[in-house]
């Protein structure tokens, strides 16, 4: 059948909840595995530090600095990255960044010096910058707004994924490979899991569409019925579509500043949760790499309930502030219980649980207000500011825990602009938001 004559076939005969089975089960397991390797290759470096640091003469606040590196060249390529995915579609720009990403990650094992690792982690910043951004512009051509928070959640379990199964992976790498092929074995953790991002980038040629019309696992009545419900949406959304709507919009920087937060935490629990757990007491690399998936488990759980939630009521704000509360006051009370490795394991559970789990959410506000290029800038952008958190998060805890031998300062930090950002997302107008 042509597209033109199934324009002349009733539409009601496709079933929206069937057709959107179908696109689900078509890329969001594909792009979910694609972001766990993502955040993986961004977070391996916390594992590889417990040994790097050493055979490197690396200081906390040196590590630190590079691992926050890696956020200045995601920041400053963000918004270019994202507006090429645009024209060129995203098909082959994701398949770009992740090859790209994988070899610098992969080149890591190589590096010898302070400087090299400043230069490296740059580098794979700059490399995968768009990738996320990219991601959530691609989902919402698909899928409409009063449907993405539980996409996004489905996508994005890949980042606790990335440290629930990541996490004894790299424990084990750590524990079993040490000097084997004369390599150390940090060494070997960047070196083996580079290997599945880049060939989850070469895949991305083969199995992602660059749009409707493209996907050939959709016949020409469910193409036409998936235009309509987008247009749809899109009619009753008359958000700005250009690169200035998305630069010059206010709630875009508001955005930014939220997102800012929560990466603060996010990034603290990613990069020195292994730290803060072999401080607590436990020395062997494979029982922390076991500890830390229990907080990645919670974060997976609060995504997926978080995210259906917040869908099932067509409620947003709350479903952001309430969980930031309860983030706050876990990050906060952890400083009173560094020695206590049950305690740092449960409440770092109940933050992730609720921080990571509202982060679904977060990610379906920008296409409530922003279309087509504005939505491509808004997102880039949102991120781009948020990512500054990263420089920030690890510069000061590794300056923390050089001087003062404990992330109290930091974490108290953390937890205050969790609820300054809940104050941002209180502004945000409801009507526009809750859809």
């Amino acid at each position: 059948m042509s597209l033109s004559q199934a324009s002349a076939v009733p539409l009601a005969e496709v079933s929206s909840t069937t057709l959107y089975r179908k696109i689900i089960w078509r890329l969001i397991p594909f792009l979910c595995f694609c972001y766990l390797a993502s955040y993986l290759d961004r977070i391996n470096v916390g594992f590889a530090k417990l040994q790097m640091l050493d055979t490197l003469h690396m200081s906390e606040t040196a590590y630190g600095l590079g691992a926050g590196l890696f956020f200045v060249g995601y920041i400053l390529f963000e918004v270019p990255s994202n507006l090429a995915l645009e024209k060129v579609g995203a098909r082959l720009w994701i398949a770009r960044i992740m090859v790209s990403w994988g070899l610098l990650s992969g080149m890591t094992m190589f590096v010898t010096t302070e400087w090299q690792f400043y230069t490296l982690r740059f580098l794979l910043g700059a490399a995968e910058a768009g990738f996320l951004p990219g991601v959530l512009y691609y989902l919402s051509q698909w899928f409409p707004s009063y449907r993405r928070s539980r996409i996004i959640a489905l996508f994005m379990i890949g980042l606790p994924l990335s440290s629930l199964l990541g996490s004894p992976i790299s424990g084990w790498i750590m524990g079993n490979f040490d000097k084997v092929g004369g390599l150390a074995s940090w060494q070997w953790l960047f070196l083996l899991e580079a290997v599945p991002t880049v060939l989850l980038g070469f895949l991305c040629v083969v199995i992602l569409p660059n749009g409707i019309s493209q996907a050939s696992w959709l016949s020409n009545l469910e193409k036409l019925e998936l235009k309509r419900l987008l247009d749809q949406d899109e009619g009753e959304n008359k958000g700005g579509h250009s690169f200035r709507d998305g630069f010059f919009d206010i709630k875009v920087w508001m955005l930014g500043g939220i997102d800012f937060s929560i990466l603060l935490s996010a990034y603290a629990m990613g990069f020195w949760l292994p730290t803060f757990i072999r401080n607590a007491g436990v020395a062997d690399p494979s029982q922390i790499g076991l500890l830390v998936a229990i907080p990645s488990l919670a974060g997976l759980i609060g995504m997926l309930a978080i995210g259906a939630s917040s869908d099932r009521q067509r409620e947003r704000r709350w479903h952001i502030v309430v969980p930031f509360i309860i983030g706050a006051a876990s990050m906060f009370l952890s400083t009173f219980f560094t020695h206590n490795v049950a305690i740092t394991v449960l409440l770092f559970s109940l933050a992730s649980l609720t921080i990571i789990g509202a982060v679904p959410v977060f990610f379906s506000l920008p296409a409530t207000f922003l279309k087509g290029t504005a939505a491509a800038t808004g997102f880039a952008l949102a991120c781009s500011v948020a990512n500054i958190a990263g420089l920030v998060s690890n510069s000061l805890m590794g300056a923390v825990m050089d001087h003062f031998h404990s992330p109290q300062i930091a974490m108290w930090i953390f937890a205050g602009c969790l609820l300054v950002s809940s104050l941002l997302v209180l502004a945000l107008p409801a009507k526009t938001v809750n859809r």
